[in-house]
């Protein structure tokens, strides 16, 4: 009986997953990045013009945060058709959620047009991105994962990780473009429009891949035992609730690096030290470079040996390095920049690489597109929500080398949530299962979760 639901993953190519997945990160980050940059450098005078410079950032930054405090509500709305219908058509769905409202950014009018209306019809459409995103990691995450063979699982699920460094590339590479085509007048008039509306013809090509991808083996296992959620929500609170928050907790420091490197860097690279915009999003590009050839590195490393430890051991340097980034920034010599931004986004992506096969390994699989999404979707509140507001208070009261307890506090956390984790995960990636086993003492014994 046990052979009738076997599922054959080679009738798909592995490959041709991997790309999807990492080509539909690629895109939903594009559109969630374009935001972040767009609140460092123009919305704070567009949208929030009648305050001072440091209040208009802040107000910026905090639409900027909306987004990430609608990813759990993202994440718990696709999360259920997920567990219930599958993973295929609600990635489709959460593609056109964060598309359509991107695409609507780019023709808001501004404060001159509507006045306060504009920023709030900005934060709603932004609450909106996160709803969408909210949806779109996890479903990434398991096209990769649940499609990866056990010993790869790792390099599979860094695939929708190494989306975000291309995403912030394609990014930054407009908005760099822009700053050096337009005059200042010509990017706050109309230039900061043309990221969002391009956002259109990315659309198109996500649906198109999305399409071209059939099921993922272990949901139609799961659809085949019959053994889908009712709700899905509810179960994973009931039955998981420690992975689900302690998994946010392991994985916010990834935000906190990442945020304070790229968007808060960027605006105390501008406000602060007097560098260019054009000069600090090449930096911020260079860095993000490093940090696409470290998720792949070290989602590789996680499964040689395993994925808790290689997360660990970069959260003690992420701890220490906390301390040296600013102080690093603070020289004003462009290689020493270029160097330390790209040393923070190596260190995110050694704990940013293996995360995207953790966190859905932590999952039975009847509720991981739930659990996995949450989980992600509260690491950003407690992370990336936060960091740019944070980064700035910190920075105006005690100095930006202060933002380095800060740092290292986020990473303390991650390390002593993924310590816990570890020896609390499902017994079967595969397989819906009760069970549960040591993580800790027999690594090599459980292949199926890299531990």
């Amino acid at each position: 009986m046990a052979t009738s639901t076997e599922v054959p993953s080679g009738e798909v190519s592995r490959t041709w997953v991997g790309t999807a997945a990492l080509i539909g990160t690629t895109i939903e980050f594009y559109d969630f990045y374009i935001f972040g940059i767009a609140s460092a450098l123009v919305f704070n005078k567009i949208f929030f013009p009648t305050l001072d410079p440091v209040a208009g950032t802040i107000a910026a930054f905090a639409a900027f945060g909306v987004g990430f405090v609608s990813r759990p509500l993202g994440a718990m709305l696709f999360g259920h058709f997920g567990d219930r219908i599958g993973r295929k058509a609600t990635l489709i769905a959460s593609l056109l959620t964060m598309g359509i409202a991107t695409v609507v950014i780019g023709l808001l009018p501004t404060y001159a047009d509507i006045g306060i209306w504009a920023a709030v019809l900005l934060s709603l459409l932004r609450f909106v991105q996160g709803i969408g995103l909210g949806g779109e990691w996890g479903g990434a995450a398991l096209l990769a994962t649940e499609y990866a063979p056990k010993e790869k699982r790792g390099l599979f699920g860094s695939l929708p990780q190494l989306g975000a460094a291309p995403g912030l590339l394609l990014a930054n590479g407009v908005f760099l473009g822009l700053n050096l085509a337009l005059t200042p007048e010509q990017m706050m008039s109309w230039g900061w429009r043309v990221p969002f509306l391009a956002s259109f013809i990315l659309i198109i090509l996500g649906l198109y891949i999305r399409l071209s991808i059939a099921e993922t083996p272990v949901f139609r296992r799961v659809i085949a035992r019959q053994e889908q959620s009712k709700a899905p929500v509810l179960a994973v609170i009931k039955s998981q609730f420690p992975q689900v928050v302690l998994g946010g907790f392991s994985t916010a420091i990834t935000y906190v690096l990442f945020y304070t490197t790229s968007t808060f860097g960027l605006t105390y690279g501008v406000a602060t030290l007097g560098f260019t915009r054009s000069h600090m999003l090449s930096l911020s590009m260079i860095a993000v470079v490093a940090m696409a050839v470290a998720t792949v590195a070290f989602g590789m490393i996680g499964d040689r040996i395993g994925r808790p430890r290689t997360i660990i051991l970069s959260g003690i340097a992420a701890i220490i390095w906390g301390f040296c980034f600013f102080p690093a920034l603070d020289t004003k010599i462009s290689l020493i920049m270029c160097l330390a931004m790209s040393i923070s986004l190596v260190v995110m992506g050694g704990i940013y690489g293996p995360m995207g096969a953790f966190l859905p390994e932590l999952f039975k699989p009847s509720m991981r597109y739930t659990g996995a999404s949450l989980a992600y979707s509260l690491g950003g509140i407690f992370g990336g929500a936060m960091a740019p507001m944070v980064g700035a208070e910190i920075a105006a009261k005690f100095g930006s080398h202060a933002i380095g307890y800060y740092i290292a506090g986020m990473a303390l956390l991650s390390i002593l949530s993924v310590a816990y984790l570890r020896n609390n995960m499902p017994a079967s990636f595969e397989v819906e299962t009760p069970e549960r086993r040591d993580t800790g003492h027999q690594p090599k014994l459980a292949p199926e979760s890299a531990a």
